[in-house]
């Protein structure tokens, strides 16, 4: 333990084979127009002229049909894989086509296989090593670096896909029972397929490569620790950023995809997850989802740890909209409106647009940067108050996810000076779980979203490394 505690706070002081198949190209992605500056206004304030106005002056864009089903694998329709002919598809299923994230270009992230229906969640569909790519970049000594494609299943309860890297580390376990394993839950943030964990690890650093990897390094000190590390890809093939459910629902299904891996190491160790911010919302929405989804693993997994938790949307429609994190906001709002196509309907042309541009495979490092205007959510409606209508209740009331209890004992962290993540919803989420029965422990940390990542990660990795070693959560309800 205290070899742990030493790693841990000295470097957070120091940092602060695939089979192919042939994919069709998309259509050429015309450029942003630049629609003229709309009148002199008081931002935000009640605006359904100037949507209107908008309209009016922004052309809807040119939406062709969409690829056949061999190029994509799959068209949505409310969630569910469908494949119209081309001269079928209504505007509604071409404009949810040319929303999806483009291909990577690695089959392992972009296929979408043709039989996923005969396969149960978590059946790995294919492996790969990638240890001679991932292995320097990891900085630590490891065995083995696997990447598995298995089945899962979207917001809507279809078959889907998702992928994870499996990091192994040298030398045999010497602890009791079989190796535990540490879930990293990243936070992703990002609406392109090379923004993923997995991407990295298989193609070597780019600009899309996430720091995250690294700061706080739990990947690193968990291998040096002995665990075997888990690193779900949860926003799915469609980058769904900030949907629970596909979060939750990739996390458990790279969990049950480990254990049925068939040299079976991993079929008999505790797996215990961390993970902040965009990584918290897969944390969460895999917690929650384990009665319901993934009974069997309630026995193995032992704890889950969260900070800068977002865990109510509705109240990050009033804390990150109109500001500096108002990008950050659109971009979420379109990553779950990827899989809840309904939101796609009550967006204006300006939006679609932007949709259907470049930002739609970009990483938290460039769709932040608009949030310099500090534009309203409304500009890119066409419904008079969009965060306070219908269509919002229902998202807000989905994602909260409430009243579905944690199956696994809980770590809550956030800070206490929070202004665009809150801490009232992560104090809101500990209140509740332990009127649900839970065994929970909140902390409040100092500082802001990012100063509070640094302060608290110490005592909530620590709390998953007891977890790990096999010692019962403690309970501070």
């Amino acid at each position: 333990m205290r070899v742990w505690c030493v790693l841990v706070t000295g470097v957070l002081i120091v940092c602060g084979p695939a089979t192919a198949v042939a994919q069709g190209q998309p259509p050429p992605i015309p450029a942003l127009p630049g629609p003229p500056a709309p009148p002199a206004m008081s931002v935000p304030s009640p605006v359904p002229g100037l949507q209107q106005w908008l309209n009016a002056v922004v052309p809807p864009p040119p939406i062709g049909s969409p690829p056949s089903p061999v190029e994509t694998g799959t068209v949505l329709d409310q969630g569910l894989r469908t494949a119209p002919a081309p001269a079928q598809s209504s505007q509604a299923e071409r404009l949810q086509q040319a929303v999806m994230p483009k291909d990577s270009g690695d089959p392992l992230f972009d296929v979408w296989p043709p039989n996923l229906e005969s396969f149960t969640p978590g059946d790995v569909i294919e492996v790969r090593d990638v240890t001679a790519v991932a292995g320097p970049m990891l900085l630590v000594p490891v065995r083995q670096v696997l990447q598995m494609k298995f089945r899962t299943t979207d917001a809507h309860d279809a078959p889907s896909f998702a992928t994870a890297t499996l990091v192994v580390p040298v030398g045999a376990w010497t602890g009791p029972g079989s190796r535990p394993v540490l879930v990293n839950n990243l936070p992703i943030d990002a609406l392109g397929r090379k923004c993923t964990p997995s991407y990295t690890l298989s193609h070597g650093f780019s600009p899309d490569s996430g720091t995250t990897e690294y700061v706080p390094p739990t990947t690193q000190l968990a291998v040096l620790r002995g665990y075997a590390v888990l690193i779900p890809d949860h926003e799915g093939p469609r980058m769904a950023y900030a949907e629970p459910y596909v979060a939750g629902h990739a996390v458990l299904d790279s969990i049950r995809a480990s254990r049925n891996l068939s040299a079976g190491e991993f079929a008999e160790s505790r797996y215990a997850m961390h993970g902040y911010s965009g990584g918290a919302i897969a944390t969460r929405g895999a917690a929650a989802l384990i009665d319901s989804y993934a009974p069997e693993l309630a026995a193995s997994i032992v704890g889950a740890a969260l900070g800068g938790v977002p865990a109510d949307y509705e109240m990050l429609g009033r804390s990150m909209n109109a500001n500096l994190a108002s990008g950050i906001f659109l971009a979420a709002t379109f990553g779950v409106a990827r899989e809840r196509p309904e939101m796609l309907a009550r967006m204006n042309n300006l939006a679609r647009w932007a949709a259907i541009s470049p930002l739609k495979d970009t990483c938290a490092g460039t769709f932040a940067i608009p949030g310099a205007l500090m534009l309203p959510i409304d500009l890119a409606s066409q419904i008079p108050d969009p965060l306070h209508s219908e269509i919002a209740t229902e998202i807000y009331d989905v994602t909260r996810m409430r009243g579905m209890k944690s199956a696994v004992p809980l770590y809550v962290y956030n800070g206490e000076q929070e202004w665009w993540i809150p801490a009232e919803g992560a104090r809101a989420l500990y209140r509740e779980q332990c009127d649900l029965g839970v065994p929970a422990v909140y902390r409040s940390v100092l500082g802001e979203h990012i100063t509070a990542a640094g302060i608290g990660y110490p005592e909530a990795v620590l709390w998953v490394d007891q977890r790990l070693q096999g010692v019962p959560a403690p309970n501070e309800c």
